[in-house]
């Protein structure tokens, strides 16, 4: 008995670890609750899962003795990763599948969320190629390209350093969407297509990732998660605008 007391115990902790994390990195609600149960069958116990904001609350019962574990985790504040969200949704299936032990799950599971991160210098020459391109797709010509590219490098970088930094992520989108508009401006001084360059230079800090986690929460019943994720976007959105509306408060005049 005091063995099964154990293994409910640690599988719950490692479920609800596994679970928070996976929200902290940009999983939609309902992924997370059919990865957490996926785990807790393989290992003979009925996972009951309530996923909130910013906190989980996790009842792992013993299909045979009834035992219970119950446990509240907070969801912690990581970055976006499309790798963790495809490497620990697969982890969950192998776990089923292949019937791996708990002590192997932990082992996979570590050295997911252990690996070394993209590089943050390989990120910033990416997402200001993917800005330059839109910029191109809006119709804008090689001279705002290229200087939508410089834009979003420095809004970029300061946008890594302040994440760093831990500051407020709200004043960091609003410093660092006024930072790439007003590198932007420079546009304005040349004989090309200004008001583009102006425009797609903050297009990189777009929440695209709670705004689509937003609607699939909301259509899959998880409504209250849906409008949370929705009205954080919101207000990202809002701190885009207001760093953008400084540079043309200081631009207006060669706007017109």
């Amino acid at each position: 008995m005091e063995h099964k007391n154990k293994s409910l115990l640690d599988t719950g902790k490692f479920i609800a670890e596994y679970s928070s994390h996976m929200m902290g990195c940009g999983v939609h609600t309902s992924r997370v609750i059919r990865s957490a149960k996926r785990i807790g069958e393989a290992f003979g116990y009925v996972v009951k899962i309530s996923v909130l904001q910013k906190s989980i609350i996790l009842t792992l019962q013993d299909a045979e003795s009834k035992e219970r574990y119950n446990e509240v985790v907070e969801i912690p504040a990581l970055p976006i990763s499309f790798e963790h969200n495809a490497e620990l949704s697969a982890l969950s299936w192998e776990t089923y599948d292949e019937h791996l032990s708990l002590e192997e799950v932990k082992e996979r599971y570590r050295k997911i969320v252990e690996a070394p991160a993209i590089h943050p210098l390989f990120v910033l020459i990416l997402a200001a190629l993917a800005n330059a391109s839109f910029c191109a797709l809006f119709g804008g010509d090689w001279c705002s390209r290229g200087i939508v590219f410089s834009s979003t490098l420095a809004g970029m970088f300061l946008k890594q350093q302040m994440a760093a930094a831990h500051i407020n992520h709200y004043i960091v989108f609003a410093l660092s969407a006024f930072v790439a508009s007003l590198c932007a401006s420079i546009s304005l001084i040349f004989d090309t297509t200004a008001e583009i360059a102006l425009t797609t230079s903050v297009l990189y800090l777009v929440p695209g990732v709670p705004l689509i986690n937003g609607v699939i929460d909301i259509l899959e019943g998880h409504t209250l998660n849906g409008f949370a994720r929705l009205a954080q976007a919101a207000l990202l959105i809002v701190c885009i605008a207001v760093g953008l509306s400084f540079t043309l408060m200081l631009v207006k005049d060669n706007l017109l």
